[in-house]
């Protein structure tokens, strides 16, 4: 019970956080928007290269956007905890009755649920553009939830490397180091069978093409095996990342 109340404090004073900024709600919103409509329109034509296993470039593009979001907001996620460790909030709520775990698990809850609702809006979006799940209803789903997955992972991940290195500057650094590379070698804007042999294994190893290719697979209905597959290893991915941003967190609280 106590756990539990823990994790409820902490994800509702993260949620008042981001309430409280306005600006930043409009941006996470409307910027995987705009590269939807932008790219969809600008590279319609990339499915004649073959492929792609559909004509519509939107219906190809809109689950990698919707990845794109969630992966995105999970890999800037660590700058909070920069934050709040330069405010001196994490050594407070380390000295109080709080679980130390609920520190970290609150708030990759709270990017998990921010990201789901990026790629919520996005897939919506696609929709009334003229795309379809072919999956229906449990193909939507499956969407959102390597959405949910690949933010926890990769929030877990930034939590890590916050915790460790407790600068700003840092996390700068490790969000674009991560953000266009992974972005780029995946299968997110164009197909396989289009990349150079040596980026086609590299993507085969790219947490967030695994992401994308389960979210492919259920919006085209192609394969659903390879979903099932890339989501259990995005899963056991997010579980490891998990464990190490815990073990990250006691050594910062021996450092105390």
């Amino acid at each position: 019970m106590r756990r539990l109340l823990g994790h409820a404090v902490l994800l509702g004073r993260g949620v008042r956080i981001v309430g409280r900024q306005p600006v930043a709600i409009a941006v996470m919103i409307i910027q995987p928007l705009v590269w939807l409509l932008l790219y969809s329109q600008l590279f319609q034509s990339l499915p004649r290269l073959g492929g792609f296993e559909t004509a519509n470039y939107l219906e190809y593009l809109a689950p990698g956007i919707a990845i794109f979001a969630a992966f995105n907001h999970g890999a800037w996620e660590g700058g909070g905890v920069v934050q709040d460790i330069e405010r001196g909030a994490i050594d407070r709520f380390l000295t109080t009755s709080l679980p130390a775990a609920a520190l970290l698990s609150s708030r990759t809850l709270q990017a998990a649920l921010i990201g789901a609702g990026q790629a919520l809006f996005v897939m919506i979006t696609a929709l009334v553009f003229g795309a379809r799940v072919r999956t229906g209803p449990i193909g939507f789903l499956i969407i959102l939830i390597a959405g949910v997955l690949v933010c926890t992972a990769f929030a877990a991940f930034t939590h890590t490397i916050a915790l460790l290195a407790r600068r700003q500057e840092t996390m700068t650094m490790v969000g674009l180091f991560i953000t266009f590379p992974l972005m780029f070698s995946s299968t997110m804007f164009t197909s396989a069978e289009q990349m150079p042999s040596w980026l086609q294994h590299l993507a085969s190893l790219n947490p967030v093409n695994w992401a994308v290719e389960a979210a492919r697979a259920a919006m085209l209905g192609t394969n659903w095996t390879t979903a099932a597959v890339h989501l259990v290893a995005l899963a056991g991915f997010a579980t490891a990342l998990s464990a190490l941003s815990r073990l990250a967190l006691r050594r910062y609280r021996l450092q105390l």
